[in-house]
């Protein structure tokens, strides 16, 4: 029954849960395991010691069975399940130069009875649309005759190798990853929730969490219980309105308008129950009604609460939302102690909601005319920080580090869907003697919160990944770290590519890569337009991909002219990076004497989903330091971008800005809980050595290290959300 959830284990926690059977002939389980291991090898992965011994005394059957599910998962992963072409058969050797190339195109086009007269026209006219011309974003070659057009590629020690290991027995494995998903403390990302989704209807009846804080999870987990016919877990009446809009395909984030379907009557009874026990046992949670006022008319037309007296306080529900009884809401008071200046009320009033206070501290703090006035504003932060979520502690605190002492400066805005958008900050400056004490005291109670670690061991190149305080900020895919991480790159080529497949109508993808220098300016692109730079070369526009198409770009970073790289994913024409059938985008690093095809897998460092709203997705940009190194800062942001013909030479002002925004913000990362941590733990090792320690350890670091103690708590990116304190 739980063999279909495999594949969520394995990309969640890089373990294969443990195949249970019989113990195969001697010799045989052996064989069967080191060919798994060497196909593996091929895509950038292995299997660690253990799991290839406990694999090696199973049957040749179940080690082939495991190692076909294992190697369609981890080929996606990575982004080897599809066939990746490239418009130039020879990519990166021989890439024509752009007006060249164009006029090869034109010339084809001549000699072509079909396409002759129309092209004759055009050049009359003085302009020629490139889409016109038959040879013109089209492959002119199979896969296969690509693939012969390459040597193959010479494997070397930079090459990824990302070590699977042994997990427990599936049903451990899948009630792990339940507990962990639908407990976490910060927002999943859109592939947790539907794993989560998976999940669920599986773990039902099995443990639960000791509490699901995130209002989606919980939706969630509630949809499954109405299936089970078990007790809802509801803590306001909005969790009722969000299970309403699951039920009808809605947005359980209640942003967008749910339109909302007939449902059953034993559905509106459970729900009608739920809001009617809520009610009874806390009549002030009516106050919640009237911040989705519009919503709850629509459902109660759905429910008939009339139909069922006996739940009175459901009625009262929908009596508020129709404006027929007064809940006077919460919000509502406080603006009307702003309205009167009374900045030291609002605080008082606010210290009942712990996590709105802190949430508010800026504003309050710029409406505060005395002295007096700023320090109760604080006071009533220190005295309330105890009782805030671990997530908004932190949130607040990398606030006001990055909150400039003057207005003028670039404020960032970046949505849950990865919109962005940049202004200049004109709101008035928080003091910093204020600014110092808030500080200060987010830092005392995060560090009281935090575990005592005992042996620290932390991998150096993980100090710089942001804290992931929604996991809205980290797209899904491999090797991907929240927005604001950074992390080196270590290789002589790199390239980016792009893969989408459109699901219904013509659509144009364009891969770009804009270089600036240190001031931001521009000092050239790759992209359809300029095909060749001193830098490096771009495969060729695809312009169609009813089968799948690709687009590459190879960067030499030795020649760059310039301090950043900045790849984007402009959409020219046809479907949104939500409305095609599949789109991911990566890049990969080799050495300077690697060949090998256009897109080879054990060469991938990352690879993302691109889901989100806009025309112009930027998923990361690469920084040169001042040592001449290069890093990856991420970004996972989307602009909104032109309806069609977005190019990168209409966006670099825009991207310029964007980025400037987020390189010149400082993101909370491992680095300041772990320097925290430091007066908790018995030792701290940064494990620049490699060396295993022999006891058990707290580890902190990109990946999982073989050889570990079995009592060690292990943090990897896959959990990394572990590390923020409830």
């Amino acid at each position: 029954m739980f063999q279909r959830l495999e594949p969520v284990v394995i990309r969640h926690t890089y373990r294969i849960p443990a195949p249970a059977g019989p113990a195969g002939p001697a010799g045989q389980g052996g064989t069967a395991a080191r060919q798994f291991d060497s196909a593996l090898m091929s895509v950038g992965f292995k299997l660690s010691a253990d799991l290839l011994e406990h694999l090696s005394g199973l049957t040749e059957e179940m080690v082939v069975d495991t190692a076909a599910r294992t190697l369609d998962t981890v080929r996606e992963m990575v982004g080897d399940h599809v066939q990746h072409n490239v418009y130039f058969v020879d990519f990166p050797a021989n890439v024509p130069d752009t007006f060249d190339f164009w006029m090869r195109c034109i010339a084809e086009s001549l000699a072509d009875d079909g396409s002759r007269e129309s092209t004759l026209v055009q050049l009359r006219a003085g302009l020629v649309d490139l889409l016109t011309l038959p040879s013109y974003g089209n492959y002119q070659h199979t896969y296969d005759e690509m693939l012969a057009a390459h040597d193959e590629l010479i494997a070397t020690l930079g090459d990824r190798v990302t070590v699977l290991h042994l997990g427990g027995v599936l049903d451990d494995e899948v009630t792990a990853l339940y507990l962990a998903l639908a407990g976490s403390t910060t927002p999943l990302g859109e592939e947790g929730l539907r794993d989560l989704g998976a999940l669920v209807g599986h773990c039902v009846n099995g443990p639960q969490p000791e509490a699901i804080p995130v209002r989606e999870n919980r939706v969630l987990v509630n949809l499954a219980h109405l299936d089970a016919d078990a007790d809802l877990l509801l803590d306001t009446v909005t969790d009722v309105l969000r299970l309403a809009c699951a039920l009808s395909d809605g947005d359980v984030t209640l942003v967008e308008p749910t339109r909302f379907r007939s449902l059953s009557r034993p559905v509106r009874r459970a729900l009608l129950a739920g809001l009617d026990a809520l009610v009874a046992a806390a009549p002030a949670k009516l106050a919640d009604v009237t911040a989705h006022r519009e919503a709850f008319k629509r459902l109660g037309e759905r429910l008939h609460p009339h139909e069922y007296p006996r739940w009175p306080h459901a009625a009262d529900v929908f009596a508020v939302a129709r404006g027929e009884k007064e809940a006077r809401s919460f919000d509502s008071r406080i603006e009307e102690l702003l309205g009167a200046n009374d900045v030291t009320g609002t605080a008082q009033l606010l210290t009942a909601a712990p996590g709105k206070l802190l949430r508010s501290l800026d504003r309050l703090l710029r409406a505060c005319r005395t002295q007096d006035e700023r320090d109760a504003v604080v006071t009533a932060a220190e005295q309330v920080a105890p009782q805030a979520s671990g997530r908004v502690l932190l949130s607040v605190r990398e606030h006001f580090h990055n909150r400039k002492d003057e207005a003028g400066e670039l404020r960032v805005f970046v949505n849950r869907l990865g919109r962005a958008w940049v202004t200049t900050d004109t709101r008035q400056p928080v003091l910093p003697p204020e600014r110092k004490r808030l500080i200060a005291a987010m830092d005392a109670e995060t560090r009281r919160r935090l575990p005592e670690p005992g042996h620290l061991l932390i991998d150096p190149d993980v100090l710089d990944v942001a804290l992931p305080l929604s996991g809205r900020a980290t797209a899904a895919g491999l090797g991907v770290l929240p927005r604001g991480s950074l992390s080196p790159v270590d290789g002589e080529l790199l390239r980016f590519f792009v893969y989408w497949k459109q699901t219904s109508r013509t659509t144009d993808f364009d891969l770009s890569a804009l270089l600036l220098n240190a001031s931001y300016g521009t000092v050239c692109w790759l992209s359809y337009t300029a095909l060749t730079q001193v830098e490096g070369e771009h495969s060729g526009d695809i312009t169609d991909a009813p089968d799948g198409a690709s687009e590459f770009i190879n960067l030499r970073l030795g020649a760059v002219r310039g301090t950043f790289i900045v790849p984007q994913v402009n959409i020219f024409s046809g479907e949104g990076f939500e409305e095609v059938k599949e789109s991911f985008f990566g890049f990969m690093l080799r050495d300077a004497e690697q060949q090998g095809r256009p897109f080879e897998a054990r060469t991938v460092r990352m690879k993302s989903e691109l889901r989100g709203p806009g025309r112009v997705a930027l998923p990361l940009a690469f920084l040169r330091g001042h040592d001449g190194s290069w890093r990856v800062k991420w970004l996972h942001l989307y602009l909104k971008g032109n309806p069609a013909s977005n190019r990168v030479e209409g966006n670099r002002v825009s991207v310029a800005t964007l980025l400037r925004g987020i390189v010149e913000r400082d993101y909370l990362t491992v680095r300041y809980l772990t320097e925290l941590m430091g007066g908790r733990t018995t030792s701290t090792t940064l494990w620049d050595d490699k060396t295993i320690p022999d006891g058990p350890v707290t580890y902190i670091g990109l990946e999982r290290p073989e050889g570990l103690h079995p009592d060690s708590v292990i943090i990897t990116p896959e959990n990394l959300r572990d590390l923020i304190p409830r």
